[in-house]
């Protein structure tokens, strides 16, 4: 696997941050009684912030995560707060770091969820039985239950937390993950927290940032805690920042509209020819130099006119108001020799000959090519047959397309976008953008990286058209295939934002202003935080 590059941020895996404990516990002295508290002090912190005063509840784990839960918990009953503690063990079952803070904690002792001691004693009664039982006003629920080791489907008496938190409707703060999200996937088997804050140390980690476990963390706070730099850390799935950026090529005084980039982009059919224009727009906006659409020969007057004066057009043989067979051939031997991307499938159609371009271009064009749309269902089930292009691949599926390329139900895509995106990415030789507010793009080889999402102006017709062209566009202009999805998706999400701002709402934005705000994405604007960062204690 390559190792990822500078613009993107690590996001370890449960394995990897298992890996980097250890390393600076045995090998770089590191108290991990030291570590625990400055989790737990950087927890206390995100309570505060979320509500200065009022009931605490804290949900302990047997584990460091809940040894981390126990550490604030002691620090705001010493700060004055209300705070109940309940575990879903008995504290006997404790052992190691979280043991130690189990014996440091002052005051009332952890009860049951019921409410009741830890004493063997069915009725009696502990401490705080009010905030035990998720009641009054203010109150900050803390879950500490599961930690990142955790994978599979939560079970008892964790259910129940999970569940009692639920009720309660309270805000919560999730600590590390929340509890019943798989850290390395974002895969939910079961009961899951739902957190209003995430706080998690050292790195973010994978299921914070793909769904649906990106949904059940909230806002993310990466803490530093006081890990030593140069930890052993390989990680294989990266959070795209705005660092991409500076892997746009720019224009030079010398450019011409030819070496700034060609973009060729195959699809329409009767009814859709707005988004094989709005992917030519979108590439023009993107920085190719020089556009043209191949489109059934009827259609061709329609793109003209609905076009931008600099889209040049090309009618090509139809059938039916689609591209007929032996358009593929018309395309190869216009393309031939020439130094352009190529971006198939934007409202191609699903007749047989529109199938049959698609396949044919697919396999014999040498260009760099976006599949997209019903190029991509051309190659339902057929992914295999992408491996012998030679040429930079990206396929830009949603999770109802990446279904029927992997003939799996789009539930099934949703439920594990990145063990699906890997697949796909794998079984084609290509790089594979799965879309969504937390867009994953995969390479063959396992590297990922995730969008940090956050907008959803994005979510109208025809903004997958938009990123076609963007990315048919930095295709065009020399970049890698991984590189040119990656960017493309990150100029795109900054596009949406730029729009909504320009409109004053995200509601209303369309894809066409996604097109016009691209050019101020490409020069930065647009961008957003991708998370919270706070520093260890004392920071």
């Amino acid at each position: 696997m390559d190792h990822l590059p500078d613009w993107l941020t690590p996001l370890p895996d449960a394995e990897t941050m298992r890996g980097i404990d250890r390393w600076a516990i045995e090998q770089r002295g590191i108290d991990g009684l030291e570590l625990m508290e400055r989790a737990g002090a950087a927890v206390t912190r995100a309570v505060e912030a979320l509500r200065p005063d009022g009931a605490v509840a804290v949900m302990c784990g047997k584990g460091n995560n809940g040894g981390d839960g126990l550490v604030a918990a002691r620090l705001l009953r010493e700060a004055g707060r209300q705070v109940s503690v309940i575990c879903v063990a008995d504290p006997h079952e404790f052992s190691g770091d979280a043991r130690a803070n189990l014996e440091r904690l002052p005051g009332p002792a952890p009860v049951r969820l019921d409410g009741c001691a830890w004493s063997g004693e069915q009725g009696a009664e502990g401490p705080d039985t009010a905030a035990a039982g998720w009641g009054g006003p203010g109150l900050v629920v803390v879950d500490a239950l599961l930690g990142t080791g955790f994978a599979g489907e939560p079970r008892g008496a964790v259910v129940q937390a999970i569940e009692a938190a639920a009720r309660a409707g309270s805000p919560v703060v999730s600590v590390d993950v929340p509890s019943g999200v798989d850290a390395s996937s974002g895969v939910i088997a079961g009961a899951a927290v739902r957190a209003d804050v995430t706080v998690t140390f050292h790195a973010g980690k994978p299921g914070l940032w793909i769904n649906p476990g990106k949904q059940h963390a909230g806002r993310t706070q990466t803490v530093d805690i006081g890990i030593p730099r140069g930890a052993p850390a390989d990680a294989a799935v990266g959070l795209i920042g705005a660092a991409v950026i500076q892997a746009l090529p720019r224009r030079g005084a010398s450019g011409t509209k030819f070496t700034s980039g060609q973009v060729i982009v195959v699809g329409g059919s009767r009814g859709l020819t707005g988004a094989p224009a709005m992917a030519a727009r979108a590439a023009m906006r993107a920085g190719a130099g020089y556009v043209t659409v191949f489109t059934p020969v009827s259609l061709q007057p329609i793109l003209a006119a609905a076009g931008t004066p600099e889209m040049m057009t090309r009618g090509l043989a139809e059938q039916d108001g689609c591209l007929a067979a032996a358009a593929a051939g018309e395309v190869l031997a216009a393309t031939g020799g020439r130094r352009a991307a190529l971006g198939l499938g934007p409202g191609l159609g699903r007749s047989d000959g529109a199938f049959a371009v698609a396949r044919e271009l697919a396999r014999d064009c040498a260009l760099p090519m976006v599949l997209d749309a019903d190029g991509l269902n051309a190659h339902a089930g057929r992914l295999e047959q992408l491996r012998s292009r030679r040429a930079g691949t990206v396929l830009t599926p949603h999770a109802g397309e990446l279904g029927r390329l992997l003939q799996r139900d789009s539930a099934d895509i949703e439920a594990e976008r990145l063990a699906a995106v890997r697949t796909a990415a794998e079984q084609a030789g290509a790089v594979v953008v799965l879309k969504g507010d937390d867009s994953l793009v995969a390479d063959p080889t396992g590297r990922v990286a995730v969008s940090p999402g956050g907008s959803p102006a994005l979510a109208t017709a025809g903004t997958g058209d938009v990123l076609t062209g963007v990315i048919a566009a930095l295709l065009a202009q020399g970049l890698d295939a991984f590189t040119a999805a990656c960017a493309g998706v990150w100029v795109h999400a900054c596009a949406g934002r730029e729009a909504a701002r320009r409109l004053g709402a995200v509601e209303g934005v369309i894809a066409t202003d996604v097109i016009d705000a691209l050019p101020a994405a490409r020069g930065g604007a647009g961008a957003a935080p991708t998370e919270a960062t706070a520093g260890g204690a004392g920071a």
